[in-house]
């Protein structure tokens, strides 16, 4: 069974804070989620106004464990990253005790390494704190950078689903990858040394 989740969990890496997302964040989550080359490829579609951003901020961000990517260095959220389980949003196939992450960041800070070093911390979240067996990752064809991430962060792959219906109503290709609490450990284990 899975424990039972705080609302106040806010996390830390060496440049991002993972916290909740507020309705005052609307204007940077707008800023950023309105480019046009970052939702779609992720299968949802660009923010149309600072109100739109409020409501999904009221909403779909408002799921537990769902956090925004916050740069320490300007305390300015510029992404999202959230741990999505089977009773909820999600679009992994899981079983009890296995979640599936989720993530974006806005264009001016693609390759940067701030989405794997949430992504690392999350893993840390869903394995440490959670006691989940396995966790979960997928990408739509042709999301380059989503894969990557997942590759830098120690996810394999596991399948691919044809003919998948997006959040925007089109017909997609998903690949899933995944990796075990074991795997974790064992990565975990190597990277500590």
């Amino acid at each position: 069974m899975r424990k039972q989740l705080e609302t106040s969990v806010c996390l830390s890496t060496a440049r991002l804070v993972l916290r909740r997302w507020r309705e005052d964040d609307a204007v940077a989550l707008y800023k950023y989620a309105s480019h046009p080359d970052v939702g779609p490829i992720a299968g949802w579609p660009p923010h149309t106004s600072v109100e739109h951003s409020r409501e999904i901020i009221r909403t779909v961000f408002a799921a537990p464990e769902t956090y925004a990517v916050v740069l320490k260095e300007t305390g300015e959220p510029v992404g999202s990253v959230g741990i999505m389980f089977a009773d909820g949003m999600h679009s992994a196939a899981m079983k009890a005790g296995e979640a599936e992450i989720g993530y974006w960041i806005g264009v001016p800070y693609w390759g940067q390494g701030l989405i794997p070093e949430a992504v690392d911390c999350l893993l840390h979240r869903c394995f440490a704190d959670l006691n989940l067996s396995a966790v979960w990752c997928g990408y739509y064809d042709g999301n380059r950078q989503s894969r990557r991430v997942m590759e830098k962060c120690g996810f394999k792959f596991h399948h691919t689903e044809p003919e998948k219906m997006s959040p925007l109503g089109d017909m997609r290709t998903e690949h899933f990858m995944r990796m075990t609490r074991d795997e974790w450990k064992c990565r975990v284990a190597v990277n500590d040394k």
